[in-house]
């Protein structure tokens, strides 16, 4: 798999951060942090910056799905280091948004991340609201 384009892991663009800390049992046996874990952080991070950027406020009734995600691994993660998850708006659909995000350990970029999430109501997809969109703004990738 290709590297992501490097202007993509300045963590300068990325409007949102959070830091996570691994447990003992994400590590593997060659004592790195576990791909299902890491995963697992990156969708705690999108949880946290969903709810930071207004979703549960703005987009009442619905509910998220991920519809895709990519995950390249640039480098190793350890144990017990704290990880940072960047996180920012890439692209606005009608129904859905794309979240990449970023995770560095000691300021080095180790893992990216594109996903795909589809707003979803009782009839399936559902639009964005109005008042999300303007709430999202300002947590689009910056230029």
């Amino acid at each position: 798999m290709a590297r992501p384009d490097s202007a993509l892991l300045d963590t300068a663009r990325y409007p949102f951060s959070c830091q996570i800390e691994p447990r003992f049992g994400d590590l593997d046996m060659n004592m790195h942090i576990n791909n299902v874990a890491m995963a697992g952080m990156l969708e705690d991070a999108r949880v946290r910056f969903f709810r930071q950027a207004g979703g549960h406020r703005h987009l009442p009734g619905l509910s998220t799905m991920v519809a895709s995600i990519a995950i390249d691994y640039l480098g190793e993660t350890h144990y017990p280091d704290t990880v940072t998850v960047l996180s920012a708006v890439e692209r606005i659909g009608r129904t859905s948004q794309e979240i990449i995000q970023v995770v560095t350990q000691q300021d080095k970029p180790v893992v990216f991340a594109r996903t795909v999430v589809v707003m979803v109501g009782p009839e399936g997809p559902a639009p964005l609201t109005p008042g999300y969109l303007e709430a999202a703004a300002p947590w689009v990738l910056r230029p």
